[in-house]
């Protein structure tokens, strides 16, 4: 017996005959004798529908308001998939983010989990019943309002409870049978992985890889839960994401990524003393937004730098707003922002030891006449901000040029 934790995105569970194949699976799961415990998402456009509801009603609606509002499309779905499974002759039990214990810090709209409570779901199992979570919600620690966990939260839903009931495995149903290369549907010959490290997926899922939410690779590297990626439309063998081993070091490349939600920001003319840019910054955070690559260059006259950075897509207006107000106060210049920009990475544990990745990927952007506005880089990863309208031509040709799609 195992006790073992799915998840099942928003196609998988997108219509009622979806519904029924992804009940089905779960009662066949539990038959082997194995308990478990099944996260589901909202039915696919389900959450994007609740969206354009409230934007109807309000340009700028209540982030509050809006955690309550979406959590209800998990929630939809954790209750079909009961009562399914009840009428083909499974116990099951349906349960809300509260229910299930998972307590998170008070930010709307991207919470984090601080804990989890798992004796309510230990009780159900321990009765014999499949338990199934509506994902991506919790409850805030402080003022016990309803939070959700980002877009792609019932991921770390799902790791996190894995992780907290010290599960077997955690299961991640999608509509991809794993983790490529690239994008299959920008490079038609990318490869299905058979394995793959934390730490490379980590950093494919924070550089535009949807695949799963990089909280929830977090949790699974924190409490080392083994995570299988797989399709619930062909139930095939999915990627494991594992621990590191030496065989992962000898691929130096292991994938590319691309991420078409981006915006860059620039703040001309700031006074080039030390400071300035904790300031700025400092700002940023304490609205809750997250800078991915920074710039800053010494401007003409030698006495001031300008400074550009870049944020998610849907947070460079916010960002925008508090760069204009930071301009005023640092009696800077002009604050511009650009929002065709996108970025392409190259990953793999491989490039600690293997010299001479940058050089390639500089050298095959420039060859395809690709220019690049900035560089970002970790041990395992290489990222280039370039024009958006490029972005399916660079990993197209990245892809080749890394060998990525011989076998």
């Amino acid at each position: 017996m195992a006790l073992i934790v799915q998840k099942y995105g928003g196609t998988s569970v997108g219509s009622l005959e979806r519904i029924r194949i992804v009940a089905q699976h779960i009662k066949e799961t539990a038959d082997k004798g194995n308990k478990v415990v099944a996260i589901v998402s909202a039915m696919a456009g389900e959450t994007d529908k609740l969206i354009k509801m409230a934007k109807e009603l309000s340009d700028r609606p209540s982030e509050r308001e809006m955690d309550l509002l979406l959590s209800s499309g998990e929630r939809i779905s954790s209750a079909l998939v009961a009562i399914r499974l009840n009428a083909i002759g499974a116990k099951a039990v349906a349960m809300t983010g509260r229910q299930c214990g998972i307590i998170t810090d008070e930010v709307h709209t991207k919470a984090r989990i601080k804990s989890i409570n798992t004796e309510n779901i230990m009780k159900h199992l321990d009765d014999g019943e499949i338990v199934i979570v509506a994902g991506f919600q919790g409850i805030s620690h402080t003022t016990g309002d309803v939070t959700t966990l980002g877009r792609g939260g019932s991921d770390t839903t799902a790791v996190a409870i894995a992780a907290a009931l010290k599960a077997d495995v955690c299961e991640i149903y999608t509509d991809v049978d794993g983790i490529y290369t690239a994008d299959p549907r920008i490079v038609k010959n990318a490869r299905k992985l058979d394995k793959i490290s934390y730490s490379e997926m980590m950093e494919l899922a924070s550089l535009g890889a949807k695949v799963l939410q990089i909280r929830s690779v977090e949790f699974g590297m924190k409490y080392n839960v083994p995570i299988m990626v797989l399709s619930s439309f062909t139930f095939n063998p999915g990627t494991l994401v594992t621990k590191e081993d030496k065989e992962m070091e000898k691929i130096v490349v292991s994938g590319i990524a691309q991420d078409k939600n981006q915006a860059r920001l620039k703040i001309n003319k700031v006074e080039d003393r030390p400071g300035v840019a904790a300031k700025i910054f400092e700002e940023i955070a304490a609205n809750n937004i997250n800078v991915d690559m920074i710039v800053q260059n010494v401007s003409d006259d030698g006495k001031t730098t300008d400074i550009s950075f870049t944020v998610q897509r849907d947070e460079a207006d916010k960002a925008f707003d508090v760069l204009k107000r930071l301009a005023e106060e640092l009696k800077a210049g002009e604050v511009s922002i650009n929002k065709d920009v996108a970025k392409v990475s190259v990953v793999g544990v491989g490039m600690r030891s293997h010299p001479g990745v940058a050089a390639k990927m500089f050298e095959t952007l420039a060859r395809e006449n690709i220019n690049i506005r900035a560089i970002s880089t970790s041990e395992i990863k290489i990222s280039c901000l370039i024009d958006e309208k490029y972005t399916e031509l660079a990993v197209r040709s990245l892809h080749e040029a890394f060998g990525l799609d011989k076998e």
